[in-house]
């Protein structure tokens, strides 16, 4: 599949960093589909698109090489990558339902005032859930709120092997989510307040508990996935 055309439109970033405004414009290209899924990135289009040079587009798409939504391939450029089949959805939550209770147990043990402090705030940045339908830049602020807090769990458990690995798988998920129309939003805030409720309590088992069940039921309600 190839790029389509994207009408000739001046995507300017919004942003005053120009690598950063590239970046966040590209993101919201491949995350609404208008790069769909699985085609080859035009750079010399998005280049005229974006009214910028080839070297900020370079740094965005590195970027985004390492959040896994474009690949890079020797003598072909980037493409975007696919959207998840079932069978590597159910692989992906296999492997967080190993991980990610386990992270939650250890950040309870490990707790400090300085993390403690750190949940409360990012709980208090959730945003409320955005419309049912909408694009990238509606879900954006609650996309960015949950893999802000995933991230932070796994870093106050210490374990940064670890860390790395969840950092890769979240791009994807809300890749497909977006496309799939689930935002979820109040629930989701409600299962992380549960997690937050353990890991400020010390309680390793029930942090545990209540990630694994967050994960559950974010699995099950995913359109087009849930049994």
């Amino acid at each position: 599949m190839t790029m389509p055309e994207l009408g000739g439109e001046r995507l300017v970033p919004p942003r005053v960093i120009l690598t950063d405004g590239v970046y966040e414009t590209v993101k919201t290209l491949i995350m609404d589909g208008r790069i769909p899924p699985s085609s080859r990135v035009n750079m010399d289009q998005l280049a005229r698109a974006l009214q910028v040079s080839a070297t900020p587009l370079r740094e965005a798409l590195a970027r985004l090489e390492s959040e896994g939504l474009v690949s890079k391939e020797p003598l072909r450029g980037y493409s975007t990558t696919p959207l998840l089949s079932r069978s590597e959805f159910e692989d992906l939550y296999e492997l967080r339902l190993l991980v990610e209770p386990a992270l939650a147990a250890a950040a309870a043990g490990r707790i400090n005032a300085a993390d403690r402090r750190e949940l409360a705030e990012e709980m208090a940045r959730c945003p409320d859930a955005p419309a049912e339908r909408g694009d990238y830049r509606t879900y954006r602020e609650l996309y960015e709120h949950d893999v802000r807090w995933h991230d932070l769990v796994a870093r106050i458990a210490g374990n940064e092997v670890a860390r790395q690995a969840m950092r890769r798988l979240h791009a994807h998920l809300h890749a497909f989510r977006l496309h799939g129309g689930n935002r979820s939003g109040d629930r989701t805030r409600a299962e992380h307040a549960q997690v937050v409720d353990a890991l400020l309590r010390g309680d390793q088992h029930a942090a545990a508990a209540a990630m694994r069940s967050h994960l559950c039921t974010a699995r099950h309600r995913t359109p087009g996935f849930a049994d």
